[in-house]
C-alpha cells in the first residue's frame, strides 16, 4: 500500500464548518460489507441497523485541551495549547513557535495570566508554570479558546458541541467526533431495546492532524496516543452475545491494541501506536461507526482495512456526489 491510494478529491466547501444544530440529524451513510452496498439515511435512524444483542464501544475522552494566545516578553506573538494539567498551575503544553520558546521564557497571556517555561517534554512540548491573580487554573478555563482542528475557520459558539454528550475522563485534544452524533433521547432509546454501552478511554494527541508524509506506509511513525480499557469493560467486551460495534477509530485503536485473541481484550491501561491498515487482521470488532476522514490520513486507512478499499472508495465518491458533509463536524457512516 501507498499514501497515494488513500488520496480523493474532496471539494473545500463540503468541509463542514460548524455542527448542525441537532446532533443526531446528521446524514449516515450506511456500507453493508457482505452485500457490497451503501444506503443514505439519517443519523437517528441508526438504532434501524443495531440488534438487541449488540454491544456498542464508545470512547468516553474528553477535550480538555485549551488554546492560549499571548506574547513573549521580548514582544513575539505565542500560542500556547495547554493539554495536560500536571499540578495546580504546572501544565503540559504545545507551544508555537516551539524553537523560539526557550526554557525561561516568560509568556503572557489575558486577565493577568502569565507562564515561566520550565522545561522541554519529549514530545517538543514545554512544562509551563502558570501565575495569575487568582487561581491561574480557573482563568485557563475561563479564557482558553476550543482547540478546534485547523480545517476548521470559524468560531464555536457553543464550546459543548466539541464535546461527546458522555464525555468524562479529561485529557484529550481533539474530540473522538462519530460520537458528536449521539443525543441523550438517541442513547435512552438504544438502551430501552437492551443494547448495551461500554465505555473506553482513549485521548486523541494533536499529533492525529499530522499529514503522513512517507509515500511507503512501511517508513511511516505512527502517533502515540494512550488509552485505558477497565476490567468492567474488558469483560463486557469479553462476553457479548452479539456483534461488536466501535464509535469511532479511537475506540478501534483501544480495543485493537488490548486484544489477546478473537473477541478478547485485556484490561489495559498503556499507549498505542497500532497502525491499522489494510492487511491488517481484525480480532476484536464487527461494526464501526465514524465520520470521513481527512484524504491520506492514517484513520481514512484504518476505514478502508475494516470496509476494504474499494467499497470504502465507492462510499467516498458516492458521499462527496451526494454533498455530504465532511470531518469533524461532518455527516457519519456506518460499516458492518
Amino acid at each position: 500500500m501507498q499514501l497515494s491510494d488513500f488520496d480523493y478529491n474532496l471539494p473545500e466547501e463540503l468541509i463542514a464548518q460548524r455542527p448542525l444544530p441537532e446532533r443526531d440529524q446528521s446524514r449516515l451513510l450506511v456500507v453493508d460489507r457482505a452485500g457490497q452496498k451503501v444506503q443514505h439515511r439519517r443519523f437517528g435512524e441508526i438504532i434501524e441497523y443495531l440488534r438487541d444483542d449488540d454491544l456498542l464501544v464508545m470512547n468516553d475522552t474528553r477535550v480538555s485541551a485549551v488554546r492560549l494566545r499571548g506574547f513573549k516578553s521580548t514582544g513575539g506573538s505565542v500560542e500556547a495549547l495547554v493539554m495536560r494539567r500536571i499540578e495546580p498551575g504546572l501544565w503540559h503544553a504545545m507551544v508555537k513557535p516551539g524553537r523560539r520558546v526557550h526554557v525561561g521564557a516568560r509568556l503572557e497571556f489575558e486577565k493577568g495570566l502569565a507562564a515561566e517555561v520550565i522545561d522541554r517534554t519529549e514530545d517538543g512540548g514545554r512544562l509551563l508554570r502558570f501565575s495569575a491573580t487568582g487561581d491561574p487554573d480557573e482563568v485557563i478555563a475561563r479564557i482558553g479558546e476550543v482547540p478546534l482542528p485547523p480545517y476548521i475557520h470559524e468560531e464555536l459558539g457553543d464550546k459543548n458541541r466539541y464535546q461527546t454528550i458522555y464525555a468524562a475522563a479529561d485529557g484529550s485534544a481533539a474530540a473522538p467526533t462519530a460520537g458528536l452524533h449521539f443525543t441523550k433521547d438517541l442513547l435512552d432509546r438504544i438502551k430501552a431495546r437492551g443494547i448495551q454501552i461500554a465505555f473506553v478511554t482513549l485521548h486523541v494527541g494533536i499529533a492525529t492532524f499530522r499529514p503522513v508524509r512517507t509515500e511507503n506506509l512501511d517508513e511511516h511513525d505512527m502517533h502515540l496516543e494512550a488509552f485505558e480499557i477497565s476490567p468492567q469493560c474488558a469483560q463486557m467486551i469479553n462476553s457479548a452475545p452479539g456483534r461488536i460495534i466501535c464509535v469511532g477509530t479511537t475506540s478501534v485503536r483501544a480495543l485493537e491494541s488490548a486484544a489477546v485473541g478473537k473477541r478478547k481484550v485485556s484490561p489495559t491501561k498503556a499507549d498505542t501506536k497500532l497502525f491499522i491498515r489494510p492487511g491488517y487482521e481484525f480480532q476484536v470488532i464487527d461494526g464501526l461507526i465514524t465520520n470521513f476522514h481527512i484524504p491520506k490520513s492514517t484513520l481514512l486507512m484504518l476505514v478502508s482495512a475494516f470496509g476494504g478499499i474499494e467499497l470504502v472508495r465507492r462510499a467516498y465518491a458516492d458521499a462527496v456526489q451526494m454533498k455530504y458533509r465532511f470531518f469533524s463536524f461532518g455527516d457519519a457512516m456506518l460499516l458492518y
